[in-house]
């Protein structure tokens, strides 16, 4: 089973909404490589919850994949910022996955203690360039992360 990072920016959806909600869909990915690895996503898989774009970036907390890849309902709807006149109902370009709280960390894991990490040395998000808002993590990765977090 497969870990993954996930981004989110707190002030559209943040992880401290989605302890309150329990469950949501994570909409809104535009990037084809991400959405196609939220397609691999399966049941059970867990996700480090990453605030990105805003004051204290970091990993808050893991969350788990309780539906698996689904058309996202925001690609069809005008209204929507991820709206996307080109995807149809009959050919929908876009995926999202249903995540679920699992647990919060005791203290951010920030972007300066992920490089410090010798044990995250090769992780996604650390490479020059990387910019995409889903990824996989190594179980390995995930431990330390989780460790770094003070999480269970």
């Amino acid at each position: 089973m497969h870990h993954w990072l996930m981004k989110s920016e707190p002030d559209e959806f943040s992880f401290q909404e989605l302890e309150r909600k329990g469950k949501e869909p994570w909409t809104g990915v535009r990037n084809y490589q991400a959405r196609n690895f939220l397609r691999s996503a399966k049941v059970g898989g867990l996700v480090l919850f990453y605030h990105s774009n805003c004051a204290a970036p970091g990993i808050v907390g893991v969350a788990r994949i309780t539906r698996e890849a689904f058309d996202d309902p925001t690609q069809f709807d005008p209204r929507s910022d991820y709206y996307d006149a080109k995807s149809t109902r009959e050919s929908p370009r876009w995926s999202c996955v249903e995540v679920s709280y699992h647990q919060s960390f005791r203290r951010l894991v920030s972007l300066p203690d992920l490089r410090d990490c010798a044990a995250l040395k090769n992780l996604l998000i650390l490479r020059p360039g990387n910019r995409l808002s889903v990824t996989p993590v190594v179980p390995a990765e995930f431990r330390a992360i989780v460790a770094l977090g003070g999480g269970r």
